[in-house]
């Protein structure tokens, strides 16, 4: 059953939610491509691939051939140049869905065992982050969410020790041989410092942005936790949580932020954040 005939065509429901469908994944790949090299490579590609159809509507043979066997080895080359763009294409579907994140599905479907529900208070973070930016000490705080973390935690110093404000001072102190790196924070605990993160390759990041936001923005793309990197430079606080880096904060909307992402229904509670 069709709705409507266009020329020698018979447009259906099916045909709309198709092109709908199609409409939506190139709006996502241009949204993951826009502003890096690899938006000029895949309109190169497009380019040629209508190249392609317009030469085989003339029926020149030879140069169609030529093209076919061009772009049969060009989808493979393309999965090799876009591999970190379609890396976090997929990242961000795993993350986007919730049947990981649920813990009843944790439990049955990937048969995790069951852990009791533990607190990491906000405050101690919230207030280490204040002085941090005050006297212009670089930082970079992870927050554990629902993703291990155990393969990071592992490239820095065990800790393992209770959250408090003196402690991650301290450790961020420029006298202290554990500041370089990242603080690793799960269910209460410092569990890790000067722990090695991975880095973005996002080529929309402004040049002013270091090394530590960076780190920030690349570990919240492989990961769900969430990542306050403190500027060195000039206090600044950032927020990276789902790929995406916030900058220029202030306090109270680090502390909201912060809230809302860690404390969403369904999820293990990381404590209310007190002034």
């Amino acid at each position: 059953m069709f709705l409507f005939r266009l020329g020698f065509l018979d447009v259906g429901w099916l045909d709309i939610l198709d092109i709908l469908l199609v409409a939506v994944l190139i709006y996502q790949i241009y949204n993951l491509l826009r502003g890096s090299v690899a938006s000029r490579v895949f309109v190169g590609y497009l380019l040629i691939y209508l190249l392609y159809l317009v030469v085989k509507a003339l029926g020149l043979n030879l140069l169609t051939t030529i093209l076919e066997y061009f772009i049969s080895v060009g989808a493979l080359a393309l999965i090799i140049i876009f591999q970190q763009e379609i890396r976090r294409f997929l990242l961000l579907i795993g993350k986007s869905t919730n049947v990981v994140n649920n813990r009843l599905m944790r439990r049955w479907l990937l048969r995790q065992p069951y852990l009791p529900e533990s607190i990491t208070p906000l405050k101690p973070i919230v207030d280490a982050c204040k002085t941090l930016s005050a006297e212009f000490s670089g930082g970079l705080i992870v927050i554990e969410r629902n993703d291990d973390l155990d393969k990071y935690v592992q490239t820095g110093e065990l800790i393992n020790a209770n959250l408090s404000k003196q402690l991650l001072l301290s450790i961020f102190s420029q006298y202290s041989p554990l500041h370089d790196g990242a603080v690793i924070i799960s269910n209460g605990r410092i569990v890790a410092a000067r722990c090695i993160l991975p880095v973005s390759d996002d080529d929309v990041l402004p040049p002013a942005l270091g090394f530590r936001h960076r780190a920030a923005l690349g570990m919240c793309e492989a990961t769900d936790a969430a990542v306050i990197a403190v500027s060195e430079e000039t206090g600044r606080l950032a927020l990276a949580i789902n790929g995406e880096l916030s900058t220029n904060l202030s306090l109270p909307e680090l502390e909201s932020r912060l809230d809302k992402y860690l404390n969403e229904p369904g999820l293990k509670p990381l404590g209310n954040i007190t002034p």
